[in-house]
């Protein structure tokens, strides 16, 4: 029931359903809330925690997936490369509230820290620590790492944690829905608070406004989940597969396999959603063929035709350049004189 909720409010804020204008009211008064909320933060009414090494937010505006975990694997290998030791916080959506910070290894259950967490770890290579409040999230991080820099999973709302670098990622085929906010529209802020963040990075764009950047999510290879063998995804090019995605956008996902080449039926869930073996039998015997974050639910019931692909974001070479340049003017959380 709570999933079919979501999808009419879904429909109505991406296709148009004006229906939902009805709740209008709630939505002028939820705008107002925000700007209060955050203007007691930033007046020092509300408590606001700094770390002592700089926090980079990689977030989004609107409610649903936009690709921002491709993105935060991408700035945790720039930063390994440039000899940074970075460390990851998450909510840990779809793993409970976790009241207390708890350690995610690429063995932990996703069922306790949440899919996009336990697929951070198993990608990023470095600590990943989750929790529904993210100072503590920081705090434990710290205690138990030697870290120099975070980078927050999500968070861009919650002002609680203090920060030195944000990044909006915005869905390219979606963007802002209808322009409004919750509950309404998709919207968490106003559109115009993307003029106060460090950088915007539109997710296989449509079109580029000025002042935005293209990411790109590619993968060639399809991986087994039961054997771990890997085959290019040109192997099923003339196959009729089944797809499926229990993401904020499972059309981009489709859209993803059908623009390599694929022929597949295809099979939305919502996002986090927890796979069972039910939502994967089918009656046939074709492959079928999940993103990366639901593969890393579905592993205790794999079997031979289940396959996901590993995606990388691709940036343009200047945001590297403008992202490496802005943190070297951070230092413990601070700008440098």
């Amino acid at each position: 029931m709570k999933a079919k909720i979501a999808r009419w409010f879904e429909d109505a804020w991406y296709q148009e359903m004006y229906i939902s204008a009805w709740f209008m009211p709630l939505s002028m008064f939820y705008v107002d809330a925000m700007r209060l909320r955050r203007f007691l933060y930033r007046t020092g009414l509300k408590t606001s925690v700094r770390l002592p090494v700089p926090v980079v937010i990689v977030g989004n505006l609107t409610v649903g997936g936009t690709g921002k975990t491709p993105l935060v694997i991408c700035l945790v290998r720039l930063l390994k490369q440039q000899g940074y030791k970075p460390g990851v916080i998450s909510r840990g959506y779809a793993g409970g509230e976790n009241t207390q910070p708890l350690s995610v290894t690429a063995h932990s259950d996703p069922r306790q820290v949440g899919d996009e967490a336990l697929l951070l770890a198993r990608r990023c290579d470095c600590p990943v620590v989750v929790a529904a409040d993210r100072p503590a999230a920081g705090r434990h991080l710290l205690a138990e790492n030697a870290c120099d820099v975070i980078i927050s999973d999500d968070g861009l709302q919650h002002y609680a944690l203090q920060r030195d670098i944000e990044i909006v990622v915005i869905d390219g085929q979606r963007r802002f829905g209808n322009g409004y906010c919750l509950p309404v529209g998709p919207l968490r802020e106003p559109p115009e608070r993307v003029n106060t963040v460090d950088f915007v990075v539109v997710n296989e764009p449509k079109e580029l406004l000025e002042g935005e950047l293209a990411m790109h999510c590619r993968g060639d290879n399809l991986v087994n989940l039961l054997t771990g063998e890997i085959k290019p995804v040109t192997d099923f090019i003339g196959i009729t597969c089944h797809a499926v995605a229990g993401i904020g956008n499972p059309q981009r996902f489709f859209m993803q396999l059908a623009a390599a080449g694929l022929d597949c039926q295809t099979h939305g869930f919502p996002d986090h959603h927890p796979f069972n073996a039910t939502d994967l039998q089918f009656k046939d015997a074709k492959p079928v063929i999940m993103t990366e974050k639901d593969a890393v639910k579905c592993a205790a019931f794999a079997q031979p035709r289940h396959w996901y692909l590993p995606v990388d974001a691709a940036l343009p070479e200047a945001f590297a350049d403008s992202f490496l340049t802005l943190l070297k003017d951070k230092t413990h959380g601070q700008k440098t004189a």
